[in-house]
């Protein structure tokens, strides 16, 4: 794209460059007089610098300045920003940096991405992590993000920290709950949930120590990242995945779902065999109330198919659970001495309670038990609709 078809297109898709601002006085004018290059729709948020970024905003009287009194966090400036960018009626609003690592003249970069795309979509600019001169810490710290984002999303990205970022304004949250670095892992993490496509886009990285001045504080920063991400898995484990398992199954008919979601899921039959018998195995498990975590973190880590576990594991719901604590104290009893005869006796917590080895023992075996033969079930069932392609 030429410059006047970049132009033409920020103004017709509504887009605005946010440009988050804190004590970087030997950047920050350089950044600014970039992004004018190819716009005026420029929203600066001075966080309470100390500097002379407020007299440096000052001399440009064609954009859009907010002052905050005192810093509190990127997080707050982007959040900031968002909101006046709404009110002025933006759709979206690219940020970029003001310490002077990225290039404005990536702007097209982002614009063309968005004119490829047919729906709304948050774009990241992929800043190539491995190349020489990208500090060791900040490699580390993207790949660790980029784990958590794709285990919190399901999406693989190969950059989650860049600040260069285009927001679709409308479709990410309203409300946040972080204030400072952390922010910009929570926004794009909780945009993703609400289905919205998070993507990289290629763009120049600068790191330049003798200018630029990072505010990332390694210790406290990292400790707050590590805590949402703690936060982050426990939605996705005991709320996102089972929501989506849900309404994929609630657009489907059964047919379908066990076409597209069983037969034609990833991984080769053995997988989703395997997939299946761990479910079984934790859904019969004595561990009530942990199920849902247990299986997808164990399908994680065995890289097996996360959908066909969770789906294997509801063998424990509501309705079956009295002929799954029979079965458990029945298959128990013999181990511990215990009484078999439960089934002329009432099932309720207090029975477990007073033979809880029993229960635990018998679980045990109901569970390796039902998991081998419904996995070598569903393996010899797959085999036979639906062969691996060697």
């Amino acid at each position: 794209m030429n410059l006047s078809e970049v132009r033409n297109a920020i103004s017709e898709k509504k887009i605005c460059v946010l440009i988050p601002t804190y004590n970087n006085e030997k950047t920050l004018k350089r950044v600014i007089d970039g992004v004018l290059d190819y716009t005026e729709d420029i929203i600066a948020v001075n966080d309470g610098s100390t500097d002379s970024t407020k007299e440096i905003l000052r001399s440009y009287s064609q954009i859009e300045v907010i002052d905050l009194p005192e810093n509190k966090g990127k997080g707050n400036g982007l959040k900031t920003g968002f909101r006046k960018a709404k009110e002025l009626g933006y759709d979206y609003a690219i940020t970029i940096d003001s310490d002077g690592q990225h290039y404005p003249d990536d702007i097209p970069v982002f614009v063309e991405a968005l004119l490829n795309e047919k729906e709304d979509v948050l774009l990241i600019g992929n800043r190539n992590m491995s190349q020489d001169g990208i500090p060791k810490k900040s490699s580390f710290g993207n790949r660790f993000s980029n784990f958590w984002f794709w285990f919190e999303t399901g999406i693989k990205l190969e950059d989650t920290q860049s600040g260069y970022r285009l927001y679709p304004l409308h479709k990410i949250p309203k409300k946040y709950f972080t204030p400072k670095f952390e922010f910009e892992i929570e926004i794009i993490v909780r945009t993703a949930w609400r289905h919205i496509p998070v993507k990289n886009v290629p763009v120049k990285v600068l790191y330049d120590p003798a200018e630029r001045v990072s505010h990332f504080r390694p210790f406290k920063d990292f400790t707050r990242i590590s805590i949402l991400n703690t936060i982050l898995v426990t939605i996705t484990l005991l709320y996102i995945i089972p929501r989506n398992f849900v309404n994929n199954f609630k657009k489907k008919s059964i047919k379908r779902f066990i076409k597209e979601d069983v037969l034609e899921s990833d991984g080769s039959n053995r997988i989703k065999a395997f997939s299946i018998a761990l479910g079984v195995f934790v859904g019969f498990s004595p561990f009530w109330g942990f199920h849902t975590l247990i299986v997808i973190s164990l399908s994680v880590l065995f890289k097996l198919n996360k959908v066909l576990a969770f789906f294997a594991s509801n063998v424990s719901l509501p309705p079956f659970i009295p002929f799954i604590i029979a079965a458990s104290l029945f298959l128990g009893s013999p181990f511990v001495h215990g009484d078999s005869n439960i089934f002329s006796q009432e099932l309720n917590f207090d029975l477990v309670k007073n033979n809880l080895l029993q229960y635990v023992i018998g679980s045990f075996i109901l569970a390796t038990s039902a998991s081998a033969i419904l996995g070598v079930a569903t393996f010899l069932f797959l085999n036979k609709v639906s062969p691996d392609k060697n």
